[in-house]
Formats: C-alpha cells, structure tokens, sequence
C-alpha cells in the first residue's frame, strides 16, 4: 500500500486572518472587535457564545487585575513598609509595601494570558470567516455537536494535546520565565532586596562573567571544574563500562548472569544511600583512613574531601564506581548485535583484539551510543547528587560560595538556598542552560548518527 505525501499547503488553514479582513462581510469583520459575532448571526450559537463570553470574562480580568500587573511590571513597585504608631492600641502597626515578587509574577502571568487571548481571537476570526465562505458557497457548516464530534475523530489530537501543553505552559514555560526575568532583577539579600527589588539589566551577566569580580572568579573556575569533571565522568564511565562488558560477553567467560547480577546489584541501592556511606567512610576518622592507620601505611588520615585534588579525584573514581553498572546495560545489547562477520573478517586478516577494538567495537559503538554519550554529557554537568551528598562541594575557601568540587547546578543551589542570591542563581542557570545547549548542538551534529542516517557501514 502507498500513501500519498501531502503538501505543507494541505495542512495550512485556507482561512486566514488576512483573508478575513479582506474578503469578509460586515458580520465577519465585526467579529475583529466582537468576538463571535459572525457565529451568532449565521445561527452557531453555541460556538460564538462560547468566543464572546471568553472576550468578556478576558475584559473583567484586565480591568480586575490585568492592567494593574502591567503598569507595576516596568517598575516592580516602590512602596516599601511603614512602621505606624496606633494610639487607639497603644502600638505599632506596620503598614504593607509593594511585593516585587508578586509584581513580577503576576505581571509575567498577565503577558501569557494576552498572548493566550490573542491567539483565540485569531481563532474566532478565522472561524467566523469560515462560516461566512460555507455559507455563501452553499456548503455544510458544522454545528456544534458536530464540532465536538470531530474532536473524538478527526481532531483527536486537538483533544488528547489541550491537556499535556496546557500544564506545560503553566508549570514549565511560565515558571521558566518567571526564572529568567529574575537574572535581569537585584532581587537578593544582598542590599535587602527580597521584598523590593529592581530592573538592572544586564549587569548582573556583567558581573558573573568578569573575571575580576569575585562572583566571576568563581563562576569560570566553578565552569572549567564541571567540563572537566563531566567529560572525565561520561567518557571513563562509558569506556570501562564497555570493555567490562566486552569481557563478560567474551566466549571463554563463564557465569555471565552472575557477573552481570553483581554490578546490577549496586544500581539496586538507592544511589543516596551508597553515596553517604562512602562519603563517612572516607571521613578523616572513617573506616578507611582508621583501617590504613592500623595497618601502618600511613601515619596521617588522607585528605580525601579537605584537599582541592584528592576530593576532585575522589569524586570521580567514586562516580565510576556508582556509573559502571549503567553503562554495562547499556552497551551489553549494542555488542551483541555487532554482526560477526566483521570480526571474522578481522581475525583472517591477523589483527589484534586491539587493533580489532579500535577499528570496529568503538566505531561501531560510538555510532549507535552517540545520543547516549550527549545525554550522558547533560546528566553529568547537572549530577547534584553525587558531588552534593559525596563532597558538598567541599573544600570551601573561607568566605567563598564555591567548593574546589562544586558544579555549576550545586553552586547554583548553594547560591539560591544557602546565600539567596537568587538573581546571581538565575543567572548561573541560563549560563549553565547556554553551555550544554552548545556542546550537545555541536558534538551531535558533527557525529556520525547525524551525518549518516542510513547506516553504520
């Protein structure tokens, strides 16, 4: 069976806004200022009542509210609190000041619901200049038990994605922008700005990446830390998780379910609970420097976490320890769906194992994975777990908001929970959001899953 391709053009609306204003009648053209007019004149009450009462119920909120949310949105308030002296009481009363805050959100809500308005005018306007083109053309115009009739038929997809992308807009888009607007805001404790605070631009990206400012020394050295640590986590991880798997799946290894069930064992933990552990283990009096001590190999406890490098190494080997087991899933299936014949080919031609690994295992590997390894990428720059429960950024330099171990998403936490630096913690968001978009573009891009789509071969 064949199906015919269809054109952009077969799937755009032959009834424009455009259109409407040019071609349509009074009724239609009175639906631009009235919305559901056209409807309610050609007898489609249900439908245009539905558009005008929307209109209406989207006036009485900007006169409620709306308009207020705009005008306090470009200055975020100026009223700060009073203290009152009440004689009737005999105490003082403190008189309520503006919220920048609620300002700002209630302004940022009040932008998505014009936006949302604008975009069901347009719809009120092209489904009044629908009516009026059926209407003139003689043809069938929907009622509107009809219309939510198709919506269980040939708009099911209208139906089953209203939900799903509303709740995206509300608890993902608007919270996200809500975040941004924040980076451009002095809304800190520093200055006692959490109440009331400003629009400052772009200073505070000024700020963060100069590297003379103390907050810009931090930041670019926070960055090079986390690049280097996700790079070294996602590669050694995938490597080792390889060629342990390689090794299990060899045909002179015995017991393989139970090689396999040992390293799926530790993924069985909770990694939290794993992670605690080694991290008291690894304690100046913990069970290792005490075992070591006791069998006099070392005279002082190591400095696993208090030490900029042993914590930095310290993290990573542990990370292998937690990661291994991930990767040996992963890859296992991928290996065995290697075809043969490339390896026997190998072997009559005399090649190593290594020279056989490096010319067809890892190629082929890193063309099937390459999405994995990017996404691997991504978790790594923003693994809070491990270096947040393991190290805790630790060590701190006295009167720094970065550890020598930090990441750009603890330090954010840090920044946000523990300073409450929230416009510098917004900030470092959109940077660190900037830096992974990047590398996953390019590196994804450049791979050969995205140069070449048809095959390994």
């Amino acid at each position: 069976m064949k199906f015919k391709k269809k054109k952009v053009s077969e799937f755009v609306s032959p009834y424009t806004v455009s259109d409407a204003w040019k071609k349509g009648d009074g009724k239609t053209k009175g639906s631009f200022l009235i919305m559901g007019l056209g409807l309610l004149t050609r007898h489609r009450y249900a439908k245009g009542l539905i558009y005008l009462g929307l209109e209406v119920l989207f006036i009485l909120f900007m006169a409620a509210s709306g308009l207020k949310s705009l005008a306090n949105l470009p200055g975020l308030g100026s009223v700060t609190q009073h203290q009152v002296w009440n004689e009737a009481k005999g105490i003082y009363e403190y008189t309520a000041g503006d919220n920048s805050l609620l300002m700002l959100l209630y302004g940022i809500a009040t932008l998505f619901v014009i936006i949302g308005f604008v975009l069901l005018w347009r719809s009120n306007v092209k489904s009044n200049y629908k009516a009026q083109v059926l209407s003139e053309e003689g043809r069938h115009l929907n009622t509107f038990k009809q219309d939510v009739a198709t919506l269980f038929d040939g708009n099911l997809q209208s139906l089953l994605l209203a939900g799903p992308v509303t709740g995206v807009l509300i608890f993902t888009i608007l919270p996200l922008v809500f975040m941004i607007s924040m980076a451009f805001t002095n809304y800190s404790i520093k200055g006692n700005h959490l109440i009331l605070f400003d629009w400052v631009g772009l200073k505070n990206f000024a700020q963060v990446l100069n590297m003379r400012s103390n907050i810009g020394k931090e930041f670019w050295s926070v960055l090079a830390w986390t690049l280097v640590w996700a790079v070294f986590a996602t590669f050694l991880n995938y490597l080792f998780g390889m060629l342990l798997a390689i090794l299990i799946n060899r045909k002179d290894t015995h017991a393989k379910s139970f090689w396999r069930f040992c390293f799926v064992l530790s993924i069985a933990v909770p990694q939290f609970v794993s992670l605690l552990i080694m991290r008291t283990m690894l304690q100046p009096e913990g069970a290792v420097n005490v075992l070591l001590k006791n069998a006099g190999l070392i005279s002082q406890s190591l400095p696993f976490f208090t030490d900029t490098t042993w914590a930095r190494v310290t993290v990573i080997v542990i990370n292998l320890w937690v990661g291994i087991p991930y990767t040996i899933l992963q890859v296992t299936g991928i290996l065995q769906n290697i075809p043969a014949e490339l390896y026997e080919s190998a072997k009559i031609d005399g090649a190593s194992p290594f020279i056989t690994f490096i010319k067809i295992t890892l190629p082929y590997m890193l063309f099937v994975t390459t999405p994995y390894l990017i996404t691997q990428f991504t978790g790594n720059v923003n693994n809070f777990n491990v270096i947040y429960l393991l190290s805790g950024g630790d060590p701190t330099p006295v009167g720094g908001t970065a550890g020598k171990t930090d990441l750009l998403v603890t330090w954010l936490y840090k920044l946000t929970i523990d300073k409450q630096y929230y416009n510098i913690g917004a900030v470092i968001g959109i940077l660190t959001f900037i830096v992974l978009a990047i590398v996953a573009l390019i590196t994804y891009r450049n791979s050969g899953s995205y140069k070449n789509e048809e095959g390994f071969m």
